[in-house]
């Protein structure tokens, strides 16, 4: 069996033209070098710097938490990891929406400084202006709607959205203000399929059914990393987190039982 020879870097107009073929976009949530690293050669077409590491990484209940040099950190470890996919970068909490201005600006810090290749923010209309602000500063821009974390006290926690005339008026302020395609989060699924044919950029569904132009996953999630959580929409492709946990009980049961390191693991 030949190897997959994978096709170079993914770029910004080639991953908005996926939908105009008809391709399938398959991105994934990561925040490290290691799981970049994974998922860049497994074939993912973009890996999402989300700012819910504030909750996956650190262990916070919310996002809200996050700041940006944070992102810039996490930015900047999975681009070292990542030589194909598309690297968009959230915008944490509080660093856009301010003003248009603040919102070119970070942004601006995320390419510059962490080397992601486009930006992700939250928020559909009462968005638009600084969308618009951070494309026409040549800022890529990824919108989010439906489900946004960072309004989860707003929306009364991490609720579906079935607000039908906001959301769809929501993905056309989004898509006329320039960005290249948009998450959309937590809505029912044929809300997500009437979103997805109402627009002209890619949609990446989580929580919004299979009619969306892609899906995105948390590593973690698919990973089975939280045995204890398992949102709805998330499918578990794997149990490491089973796998981790045996795998450390293990190694304490042989150096309390003085077996490791053995001969093979010792210099001389």
């Amino acid at each position: 069996m030949s190897a997959v020879t994978l096709p170079k870097q993914i770029t910004v107009p080639e991953f908005r033209a996926a939908k105009g073929r008809g391709a399938k976009l398959a991105v994934v949530t990561a925040y490290d070098y290691t799981s970049a690293r994974l998922t860049d050669e497994a074939g993912v077409d973009a890996i999402l710097v989300g700012d819910s590491v504030g909750m996956v990484v650190q262990g916070h209940p919310t996002s809200l938490p996050v700041t940006l040099d944070e992102m810039i950190y996490h930015t900047r470890c999975v681009i070292r990891g990542t030589k194909r996919a598309l690297v968009v970068a959230d915008l944490p909490f509080l660093t856009y929406q301010v003003s248009t201005k603040q919102a070119v600006r970070n942004a601006g810090r995320l390419l510059k400084e962490a080397g992601a290749h486009a930006v992700k923010l939250e928020g559909g209309v009462r968005m638009r202006n600084a969308i618009r602000a951070c494309v026409e500063a040549g800022i890529p821009v990824m919108g989010h709607i439906g489900l946004t974390p960072q309004a989860v006290h707003q929306l009364g926690g991490f609720k579906v959205q079935r607000d039908a005339e906001q959301l769809l008026a929501d993905a056309a302020a989004v898509q006329d203000a320039g960005a290249f395609s948009m998450v959309v989060e937590s809505v029912p699924s044929d809300l997500g399929a009437q979103i997805t044919a109402s627009v002209s950029v890619p949609t990446i569904g989580i929580g919004a059914g299979a009619a969306c132009d892609g899906q995105v996953l948390v590593f973690h999630d698919m990973m089975g990393l939280f045995p204890d959580f398992k949102p709805k929409f998330a499918k578990r492709y794997a149990d490491l987190g089973g796998a981790v946990r045996g795998a450390v009980e293990a190694y304490c049961r042989e150096v309390r039982a003085g077996t490791f390191p053995a001969a093979e693991h010792t210099f001389k």
